[in-house]
């Protein structure tokens, strides 16, 4: 690596015996489409307190950057924790790595947090899917051998996840989604599986769909999902075809009665749990109900 501020920083070495420096926490850039989503959460604070306290126990993994300054890989969380707890430096391993390399380790170094979001996970799945492929790209390749070979990628991912082949492809295949489609997928108004069968939606189709739900004030349901995904694929799923999907009422939505917290509050004290409400509400119900067995009898 030609001469740089890392080389003139203090460094050491870890336990792998690779290098570790001091770099600034300005030289540090975040990785080009990174995927993963880095929020000032409580995690975020409780990991800046850990770091104010013992310093960044394990150091982050950067690239030199041809613009200057380096492209960090790992350690996105604990730079954004750095500069929280008002550091101005982090300890980082600096490694010559191409594109393809670069975003396996980036990948990887993240997918292993439990509490990934379902978007984080299909551009992940995505990226790694296709540096896999480029990596063992050959131009003399035939067209039999490179569907084999893209085969082989997907298991490679889906096997260093732990997930199946089918839920690797159907996660990847979630990045087809619209931003505000996705984001709901994200906050949980729209469940996996449906948005999966959404996902084959023309873009002008979801941007329609996203004004329906708006107006209907409701999200799709598996089969009603599947429903407009045939209607797209037959050319006929129009603005009226949507919006009578849409407007039908869930047999979930007959069978259930939904109170929010906010109504509820009013009537208990603060310090009840929702748990402590509802076992509260039941007792209520069932001696109104005893009140009017009684009346009845009389």
């Amino acid at each position: 690596m030609p001469e740089s501020k890392a080389a003139s920083n203090q460094s050491r070495t870890d336990q792998g015996g690779e290098q570790v420096v001091e770099l600034p926490l300005a030289e540090l850039h975040p990785f080009k489409n990174h995927p993963f989503k880095v929020k000032d959460d409580d995690a975020m604070m409780e990991t800046a307190d850990s770091i104010r306290q013992y310093g960044v126990l394990v150091p982050a993994i950067a690239r030199p950057s041809p613009e200057g300054g380096y492209e960090l890989i790992a350690g996105h969380r604990r730079h954004r924790a750095c500069e929280l707890a008002e550091k101005e430096t982090m300890p980082v391993i600096v490694r010559d790595l191409d594109d393809d390399a670069a975003t396996i380790i980036m990948v990887d170094s993240n997918l292993q947090r439990e509490s990934l979001l379902p978007s984080e996970r299909a551009f992940a799945y995505k990226m790694k899917l296709e540096a896999i492929k480029h990596q063992g790209a050959r131009h003399d390749l035939t067209s039999r051998q490179v569907g084999e070979k893209s085969q082989t990628s997907i298991q490679a991912v889906a096997e260093q996840a732990g997930e199946s082949q089918r839920q690797v492809q159907r996660y990847i295949r979630l990045t087809e989604l619209i931003p505000p489609l996705l984001d709901m997928v994200d906050e949980r108004k729209i469940a996996f599986n449906p948005a999966y069968e959404l996902s084959f939606l023309t873009k002008e189709e979801q941007s329609q769909l996203v004004e329906t739900m708006d107006y209907e004030q409701a999200t799709p349901s598996l089969s009603q999902a599947q429903r407009m995904k045939k209607l797209s694929q037959e050319g006929k799923l129009t603005e009226d075809t949507m919006l009578a999907i849409m407007s039908e009422e869930k047999k979930g939505d007959l069978d259930k009665v939904t109170f929010t917290s906010d109504t509820l509050r009013k009537y208990f004290p603060k310090s009840y749990t929702p748990k402590r409400m509802e076992e509260t509400i039941i007792k209520l119900l069932e001696q109104w109900q005893r009140k009017r067995q009684q009346q009845h009898e009389r």
